[in-house]
């Protein structure tokens, strides 16, 4: 008698250019029959964020959209966006509810419970309690998260410093509930692309021989373009060869081009916007650098030393784990101007052998690894709960 494939619904706020929509696509792709049936769910992207449904297409995912599943806070859109999930939970009745980023977690995990959901995950893939918001809403966010930690059967961080943060530090859950499972992305393209191919160059005007450092993802405030644009002042100063890329688009574009016209920047330093073909452009950069105030594991980081660009990034969130507390590239302190410009300086004037990095890469961050993660943590949450209830559906 063949089994009928363990059904998983993953939910995500927004498909918008960013780490966790590539990781949601990717393993509703990978997770599919015969052992597997998976359904995304996500709200819709903003009209300031890159959209990532493209790479949904590309990799035959068709997403079920709920409109009031979106990321400002609005209690009554909200409350619509929880019954919509209630709905097609009980409707599609899921083995697995897998939730990522913290309001589709939220309300996720609540329609979950409702529904009677036998298995509920959420994914933190960083967190919002630094570097978002005033203080006071980021511990409203902490005592949410503590709420709903309570309706997960498991939480996943990528990292063991997140793990740590969210068990010692904001007590979001036991130790024992949080499981570390890192990062998984299709590192092919990435792995196969060559060093200074210069498609990327050509297409915006920079010589082949000019040292180029670049920054890859959403303008947003905790990104922190202004430390980036600061440092690149400095090196400007000293090296008056290096070019510098901003590749990303968002909210705070306005306050970066006012910086860089500020810093008198406007001849070395160019903004790209969003870029589907990413693989040049980490071929044609000499150094990736990181200037974020927090971070949980960004993919670009992953892509870039699988591509074999060094990378140069502040000390913050997951990102000492992520290059081995500096053996796999330069960490600086955060929000040090300087510190930043020198470590990007130093890595021109001697760069690192990358071979060992791209091959740590792609053993740890590859997708067949965390495929195969997480299907032996559905099945045995699965058997585990089967064997509490006596049976694996919802409703029971």
């Amino acid at each position: 008698m063949n089994q009928q494939p363990r059904r998983i619904l993953r939910v995500i706020t927004r498909l918008n250019i960013s780490s966790p929509a590539l990781h949601a696509i990717l393993l509703t792709e990978r997770l599919s029959r015969p052992d597997y049936e998976s359904l995304l769910v996500c709200g819709t992207v903003e009209d300031d964020d890159g959209d990532m449904a493209y790479l949904a297409e590309q990799h035959q995912v068709t997403p079920y959209i709920i409109p009031a599943l979106r990321r400002p806070i609005h209690p009554w859109r909200d409350a619509v966006a929880v019954w919509r999930l209630y709905r097609l939970m009980r409707e599609f009745r899921p083995d697995v509810v897998h939730t990522h980023t913290a309001k589709s977690g939220f309300l996720g995990r609540l329609a979950a419970k409702l529904a009677g959901v036998p298995v509920i995950i959420h994914t933190f893939h960083g967190h919002n309690f630094q570097g978002y918001f005033t203080p006071g809403l980021a511990w409203v966010f902490v005592g949410m998260e503590r709420l709903a930690a309570r309706w997960s059967d498991t939480i996943i961080t990528l990292t063991e410093t997140l793990r740590r943060e969210l068990a010692e530090t904001y007590h979001i859950a036991r130790r024992a509930q949080i499981t570390v499972l890192p990062l998984g992305l299709d590192l092919s393209p990435f792995i196969n692309v060559p060093r200074h191919c210069c498609g990327f160059r050509q297409t915006w005007g920079i010589p082949a021989d000019t040292p180029l450092v670049g920054i890859v993802g959403r303008l947003a405030t905790v990104k922190n373009h202004g430390l980036f644009l600061e440092a690149a002042a400095l090196i400007h100063q000293q090296r008056p060869d290096v070019r510098f890329v901003i590749v990303g688009d968002g909210l705070t574009r306005p306050e970066v081009e006012a910086q860089i016209e500020r810093l008198s920047l406007g001849g070395v330093v160019t903004l790209t916007g969003w870029q589907r073909d990413i693989p040049p452009v980490y071929s044609d950069l000499n150094v990736l650098a990181v200037s974020s105030l927090n971070e949980g594991t960004p993919a670009p980081v992953i892509e870039a030393l699988a591509a074999r660009c060094p990378v140069v990034a502040t000390a913050v969130g997951g990102l000492p784990d992520m290059l081995d507390q500096g053996a796999l590239g330069t960490l600086v302190p955060p929000d040090d101007p300087a510190a930043l410009a020198e470590g990007i300086l130093a890595t021109l004037d001697n760069p690192p052998e990358t071979e060992a990095a791209q091959a740590i890469m792609l053993d740890r961050y590859g997708i067949d690894r965390l495929v195969s993660d997480l299907d032996g943590l559905y099945r045995g949450l699965l058997a585990r709960k089967r064997r509490q209830t006596g049976t694996g559906k919802p409703g029971a």
